[in-house]
């Protein structure tokens, strides 16, 4: 095995363990794991620069799951349009309180807008805070996912045999 491949490995194995933990960049340090495997590897911009780019991509779009989970869970459970907006201003603020405001802050977020701009009762209300939970727990779970598949996919192309076959070196 190769440093680059064992960097990447340890760093692969944080991001899998952070991902449950809301405050930190699990995939963002999935992603610095990705870039310093490639430099140690030999950067060739032909092959490397479209995969950093294109794990760039996948990065945004992944740290983007969460407060687009908790903002399809309020909905699904009878939020309207305000408990979205709730959910997704509350987990904006919530990240500024630390680990328990990305929790908490969606579930404030949709509670308190259903209640006060759409004017529902309480119970309705409590329903688009639950479905909120709901939507960060799945939301927890399409990152956990979507990690696991970033982490194949890199921990092969770093993988000397499979560089032989695919041709690579």
């Amino acid at each position: 095995m190769s440093l680059a491949f064992i960097i990447f490995l340890v760093a692969w194995i944080a991001g899998m363990v952070c991902t449950f933990l809301p405050a930190v960049p699990a995939t963002l340090i999935i992603f610095a794991g990705a870039a310093i495997a490639v430099l140690l590897d030999g950067f060739q911009a032909g092959a490397d620069l479209p995969f950093l780019l294109g794990f760039g991509l996948v990065t945004l779009l992944v740290m983007s799951v969460d407060n687009v989970a908790s903002a399809w869970g309020a909905k699904k459970y009878g939020g309207g349009k305000e408990a979205m907006w709730g959910a997704i201003v509350g987990g904006l603020l919530g990240m500024l309180l630390g680990p328990l405001g990305l929790f908490v802050g969606p579930l404030v977020g949709a509670f308190a807008a259903e209640l006060l701009f759409a004017r529902k009762p309480l119970e309705d209300a409590g329903r688009s805070a639950w479905g909120t939970l709901v939507g960060i727990l799945a939301g927890i779970g399409a990152k956990l996912v979507l990690h696991f598949v970033m982490g194949i996919y890199t921990l092969w192309r770093l993988w000397e045999p499979a560089q032989r076959v695919v041709g690579g070196g």
